[in-house]
């Protein structure tokens, strides 16, 4: 039980930067991104976008991987729950705006992870 919580952090932490290289990095060689169709996928003002997008997920992934390294143990558990929290909200929006499916990776899982993270 003592590693449930940070293994849960973790992984959201790993999707996050998974989503990151996919957006910055990955996203015109990808087959498969999003749903979205290769043709598409070459358009240069939808890649900036997208390369933005990603930064923000980095972002996110940066901050849950200092929660989980912080030193002080305190400070790294509102660091968690703060980002956590973050993804959540970030997947709510995405779910309202672009595909329901994002609640179900990611905001669903989030929230999963912070209540374990509070309660345990």
């Amino acid at each position: 039980m003592k590693y449930l919580a940070p293994g849960l952090v973790g992984l959201i932490a790993a999707l996050h930067v998974y989503i990151m290289v996919l957006e910055m990095f990955l996203w015109s060689r990808a087959v498969r991104v999003f749903g979205v169709p290769k043709d598409q996928r070459d358009n240069k003002l939808l890649q900036t976008m997208l390369k933005n997008q990603g930064l923000y997920n980095g972002f996110l992934a940066a901050g849950l991987i200092w929660g989980l390294a912080h030193p002080n143990s305190v400070i790294g558990f509102q660091v968690q729950l703060f980002f956590l929290a973050c993804v959540a909200v970030a997947g709510l929006y995405g779910a309202a705006t672009a595909q329901v499916r994002i609640l179900f990776v990611q905001t669903i899982p989030a929230v999963i992870a912070g209540v374990v993270l509070y309660f345990l």
